[in-house]
């Protein structure tokens, strides 16, 4: 993915949305964690390094952006381009996003999300999908504004 900035200013401050670089790791690292806990995994250090090196690898289909203020990462978000066969196109999948608590309500989210949709708009996509947890309440509120709910359940047979 090419280098690409957005700033909005739904917030007081300007959000920069950006692909993350090399030198985002640290902070990277924290706000990954982050999400990890909010969905109650594990703490795995192998995870964190097998992400940040798909992350830093070009030949991989994971992309991440990192959401900035003030020139500090308060958000993160890790998405793919995937087929959509019943549509015959290519979509953008929104795997994961999360918000350092202090930027969460500050247009932050809206911000990540409006760089996917420039960025499925600009490569002639279909659309960008993405599911959350049931019980997420807060980030459906912004997803509700934002996107259509989809009518399917999610099943995962784990191997």
């Amino acid at each position: 993915m090419t280098a690409s900035a957005a700033k909005s200013e739904t917030a007081a401050d300007a959000v920069i949305i950006r692909a993350v670089e090399p030198a985002d790791r640290d902070a990277w690292s924290a706000l990954f964690r982050g999400y990890r806990d909010f969905y109650e995994l594990p703490h795995d250090e192998t995870v964190i390094d097998t992400v940040w090196d798909w992350l830093q690898d070009p030949a991989h289909e994971l992309n991440g952006l990192v959401a900035l203020r003030d020139g500090a990462p308060i958000g993160i978000a890790h998405w793919r381009r995937f087929s959509r066969p019943s549509r015959g196109a290519t979509a953008i999948f929104l795997d994961d996003l999360f918000l350092a608590e202090s930027a969460r309500g500050g247009g932050v989210g809206t911000a990540l999300l409006a760089e996917l949709h420039r960025i499925a708009h600009d490569e002639g996509l279909l659309e960008v999908r993405w599911i959350t947890s049931y019980d997420n309440t807060d980030a459906q509120r912004l997803y509700d504004r934002l996107a259509l709910r989809a009518p399917f359940h999610t099943y995962i047979d784990q191997v």
